[in-house]
């Protein structure tokens, strides 16, 4: 993946040199530089195709077959979750053939169980689900071709007179970085309890707090930090501070083009769900329906409806509704997840932390996909 970036970035820098060096001699690209431009937008797009395939791959569970197993994966797997939960319980257990590190603090970071907890959040979180996901480390530049303000236009021509140049342009968003941790506290009651499942009760709370905090920052971001689906640029402003009409929901749903329809959702508080309920169409239908084989049980407007509390009630100048393509946001998260337990911090409260650590970024990469509904400001 590193090497794919930075071949990507190599050309982008080589198609910017070209247009430097015509635009400082206050001329047109030639022939040849022409040429030499779109064999490398060529490129940089099929580098762009395989990163996000090999991104959205790692995101994907293997199904099972009936192939062989891999034994001694599994089983330095199990060494790893028992090592773990030994640590914790205080029995320290050195095996070289655990994949565990002991920091200067005694604290234990199994790979293997961050990978738990990061499938568990997955699994949890459909809007981290959904989005596209980069895990890998370090700054990544995102290319997207924008036509917001001027695009490629086609226009009657007469002959012998020239045809006025159209395009859009090419810009790019940086995905970094942003350090965040999660803290769960376990009983020592539960751990001298042999019979209790540590390691999944830690995983468990590990992926919840992760999942909440996460979920929060995709749907409102934080100033100057991950900025998620704040930015998002294609909205309807509703009439009233806090009502929302049926006309205002196809608006929205409508500023969604077809073509990213098929696996657009609703995103929004259940406060917000409750007060479409009672919403009607000119034939007295509910617009809102209650769907067994929906995903979350309601589709509205013929999508499914995702309820999250992260999401703002129905207040004034506030996002209330979310709508659309989901993979329209980008995510990355660094591969490096750390897991340390901190043995002595809670001695007091007789109880272990045990914290997790990932860098985490967010933002919109493709604008049309994602729609808003914001109600009236005050």
């Amino acid at each position: 993946m590193k090497k794919l970036i930075e071949k990507r970035n190599a050309k982008v820098e080589e198609m910017q040199g070209l247009l430097k060096a015509a635009k400082s001699e206050e001329r047109a690209l030639s022939e040849e530089e022409n040429t030499k431009f779109k064999d490398l937008e060529k490129e940089i797009s099929q580098l762009d195709a395989t990163i996000a395939a090999e991104a959205r791959a790692k995101g994907l569970e293997i199904l099972k077959n009936d192939e062989p197993k891999d034994e001694k994966a599994e089983k330095r797997a199990e060494a790893e979750e028992r090592a773990f939960e030994n640590y914790i319980r205080g029995i320290v257990e050195e095996r070289a053939d655990v994949n565990l590190t002991t920091g200067d603090n005694g604290a234990m970071i199994p790979s293997s169980i961050a990978n738990k907890i990061i499938r568990k959040v997955y699994d949890i979180s459909p809007i981290y689900q959904m989005a596209t996901r980069y895990n890998i480390g370090g700054t990544l530049n995102i290319p997207y071709y924008d036509e917001s303000t001027q695009k490629i236009t086609m226009a009657y021509a007469t002959e012998f007179t020239d045809l006025e140049s159209t395009s859009g342009k090419y810009t790019s968003i940086a995905l970094t970085g942003f350090l965040a941790g999660a803290l769960t506290k376990v009983s020592k009651s539960l751990i001298n309890n042999s019979n209790f499942p540590l390691v999944d009760h830690v995983v468990r709370h590990m992926a919840e707090a992760i999942h909440k905090w996460l979920e929060g920052e995709l749907l409102n971001g934080t100033a100057a930090k991950i900025t998620g689906l704040s930015t998002v640029t294609q909205k309807v402003t509703a009439a009233a501070q806090t009502a929302i009409t049926a006309d205002e929901l196809i608006d929205t749903q409508e500023l969604v083009p077809d073509a990213y329809q098929g696996g657009a959702i609703w995103i929004m508080n259940r406060s917000t769900r409750k007060a479409i309920r009672k919403l009607k169409d000119g034939d007295g239908t509910y617009l809102l329906q209650k769907d067994f084989q929906a995903k979350w049980g309601y589709t509205l407007l013929g999508k499914d409806v995702y309820t999250s509390d992260n999401m703002s009630e129905m207040a004034a100048g506030k996002a209330a509704i979310y709508y659309g393509d989901m993979s329209g946001l980008a995510v990355k998260l660094s591969e490096d997840i750390n897991i340390e337990v901190l043995r002595e911090k809670f001695a007091t409260q007789h109880a272990i932390g045990v914290v997790g650590w990932v860098e985490v970024d967010a933002k919109i990469e493709d604008v049309q996909k994602i729609a808003k509904l914001e109600m009236a400001a005050l």
